[in-house]
């Protein structure tokens, strides 16, 4: 029996999950104009889509579909990381396996995958990434969440505006298959 949470399907779409060491962090607002040069510099290289993407202070969430024939989301991500944390001054404390190692303190090591299998799955983690901002309490609106792919859905007629804006979305755990 195949264990699909654990599937690498080529050219397959996927749900990830990305936080920082340091969850009390504010850098990947702080610093939004870095990580979208890391994602740009890796995706001239590395091409895939993102689907939908929320940038929060200390964690993102993203959904990305790859090319044909290509499963390899754990390269891009190790790019990326690499390419944010080399424009960070070099100040955060390290543990011992990592000063052995060579590595930066600015990420977790390692990141949360979900393969999205169905169209359910899809919309489910679509809505998930779009409300965190309102689940996290940084803001009382979707819309006013500068950091989130939503504005361009918006843009193109998927979400209207005051999308989110129902108080019994906040009961939902979107996650959940």
């Amino acid at each position: 029996m195949t264990d699909y949470r654990r599937c690498r399907v080529p050219g397959g779409t996927y749900f990830f999950t990305l936080t920082l060491q340091e969850r009390a962090a504010s850098l990947l607002v702080d610093r939004i104009d870095d990580l979208r040069n890391a994602f740009r510099e890796v995706r001239t290289q590395h091409p895939f889509t993102i689907e939908a993407i929320v940038v929060l202070p200390a964690h993102l969430h993203c959904i990305w579909s790859l090319p044909d024939g290509d499963s390899d989301y754990s390269m891009r991500w190790r790019q990326i990381k690499s390419a944010f944390s080399r424009t960070i001054p070099k100040e955060e404390r390290l543990s011992a396996s990592r000063r052995r190692k060579g590595e930066r303190g600015i990420w977790q090591r390692r990141f949360w995958e979900h393969t999205i299998r169905d169209d359910r799955g899809y919309a489910t983690r679509f809505d998930y990434i779009h409300y965190n901002p309102v689940k996290h309490g940084y803001v009382k609106r979707v819309k006013d969440w500068p950091f989130s792919s939503f504005h361009r859905y918006v843009r193109l007629g998927v979400y209207p505006e005051d999308w989110g804006g129902d108080p019994d979305l906040a009961q939902l755990d979107l996650e959940e298959d």
